[in-house]
């Protein structure tokens, strides 16, 4: 069975030292991240099932982190914090957050809001896993995706990005988190990959390729699934 795997923002050893063995202790795999920075580059190129997060980092605010997490990314983040400012936990969650949780917190809990926090994703997961748009119809479940009732025949990566699409359905999604995730971290910046692919997919689906009102292009940052797909 694949372990969940949590990416841990914090750039204090013992905070680390306590919380690595712990969540592997509890069935999961982890990595970390001392800065803000690496954080976010971590996150786009390990993509983590969940963030465990601290606000008080080296190189810039973990609101900031959020805030830059959120411009892509819908994973669940905790933050774990010293601050116990009613304020700051406010701001963490309106930019975001998914939970919060004051130093020094009990594991068990920690455990637990994780594992909530996964079911609620993976819940999530299987209730977008149906798209409806302009007579396509897309399953991720069962791998299928027709058109006008009639079947169309995608390549494994061109239904893996698909995919990608649907469960961010009316959210722009980057280049590089788009070539992350379908080709891997050696083939982030390779643009022109992707370009063929979504040509490629469009000639599939959409009634006029030229002029698609399903895979949009949202220039010179990424594309991103017309979003009144019917789950």
């Amino acid at each position: 069975m694949i372990r969940p795997l949590v990416l841990i923002v914090d750039d204090e050893p013992q905070i680390l030292r306590f919380l690595e063995p712990a969540l592997k202790a509890g069935e999961f795999e982890v990595i970390t991240a001392m800065t803000g920075s690496q954080a976010v580059k971590t996150a786009a190129t390990k993509a983590p099932d969940l963030i465990l997060l601290d606000l008080g980092l080296p190189d810039k605010d973990g609101k900031d982190v959020i805030r830059e997490l959120r411009s892509w990314s819908q994973v669940p983040i905790i933050v774990l914090s010293a601050r116990d400012r009613e304020v700051e936990k406010i701001e963490a969650l309106d930019l975001g957050a998914n939970d919060y949780m004051n130093k020094p917190f009990g594991i068990g809990e920690l455990l637990a809001r994780i594992r909530v926090h996964l079911r609620e994703r993976k819940g999530k997961e299987a209730a977008t896993s149906v798209y409806q748009s302009n007579g396509i119809t897309i399953n991720i479940a069962k791998h299928t995706i027709t058109k006008n009732g009639q079947p169309i025949h995608l390549t494994p990566k061109e239904f893996d990005l698909v995919a990608l699409l649907v469960k961010n359905s009316d959210r722009v999604l980057t280049h590089k988190h788009i070539l992350n995730v379908i080709w891997g971290p050696a083939h982030m910046y390779d643009v022109q990959y992707l370009r063929v692919m979504i040509g490629q997919i469009r000639q599939k689906i959409e009634s006029d390729p030229s002029d698609p009102e399903i895979l949009l292009t949202e220039a010179g940052i990424g594309y991103r699934l017309k979003g009144d797909g019917k789950n």
